[in-house]
């Protein structure tokens, strides 16, 4: 089983702003899936569906951030996951915004909501999917990550959380679970119906990647593989 998670504050005054990026993932994420994220349990809102033959819990704390590992260690206990199985997206003020990068550990990086996780879980070895919200020179973080997207970032917003959703199903369609760690996850996102090519990187050594160039066609489904190395 896995479990998803998405950072953020609730109730209506916090909606859309930069801290809920999660937040805004996890929802596009379940209109994709055809489910909603309706059930009040465990200190947060979550659903469990199953999704290409696996269990899966998405989960969005109602904690406020500073707290979200309450929620999230109740759900691990009641559900029998382990930190290997969990997925947490929030929101990173020190990258542009709706840039994406998916870690595999890592410390919280002055996240409070990922100091939180990291306490209750007891470690800091679990996937996270970092999004971008940038940060301005002259305004107070706490005002900035409360404040809501501007009209010029909103589509910078938008394509990183559709590039989310779909790395997600990306993961599942090509059993692409071993990713290495060091790449800027948007660039390499295929969107369905949008895009026809994207890069799913296979693994990483001494530096050296090894991708996987897939064309999809949407049409029929088909995908073809071409390896390649980068520096």
């Amino acid at each position: 089983m896995k479990l998803i998670v998405g950072l953020g504050n609730p109730g209506k005054e916090y909606e859309k702003t930069r801290h809920n990026a999660g937040f805004m993932v996890m929802d596009a994420l379940a209109k994709e899936l055809s489910v909603s994220i309706s059930n009040s349990k465990f200190k947060g809102e979550y659903v469990k569906l199953k999704y290409k033959g696996e269990d899966v819990v998405l989960l969005k704390p109602m904690t406020y951030m500073n707290l979200s590992g309450e929620s999230v260690i109740q759900v691990m206990n009641f559900f029998k996951i382990t930190s290997n199985d969990i997925l947490v997206v929030y929101d990173d003020l020190d990258m542009p915004t709706g840039k994406l990068r998916l870690r595999e550990n890592g410390s919280a990086g002055g996240h409070n909501g990922m100091k939180s996780i990291i306490q209750h879980v007891g470690t800091q070895t679990f996937k996270r999917v970092r999004v971008g919200i940038d940060r301005h020179p002259r305004i107070k973080v706490v005002d900035y990550v409360l404040g809501k997207f501007t009209k010029d970032e909103q589509p910078h917003i938008q394509e990183g959380v559709e590039n989310a959703v779909a790395s997600y199903e990306l993961s599942k369609k090509y059993d692409v679970d071993s990713r290495c760690n060091c790449y800027n996850f948007s660039k390499f996102v295929l969107l369905y119906e949008k895009r026809k090519c994207c890069v799913l990187p296979s693994f990483c050594s001494n530096n050296r990647c090894l991708y996987h160039h897939v064309y999809f066609d949407v049409r029929s489904s088909n995908c073809f593989k071409k390896e390649t190395t980068k520096p």
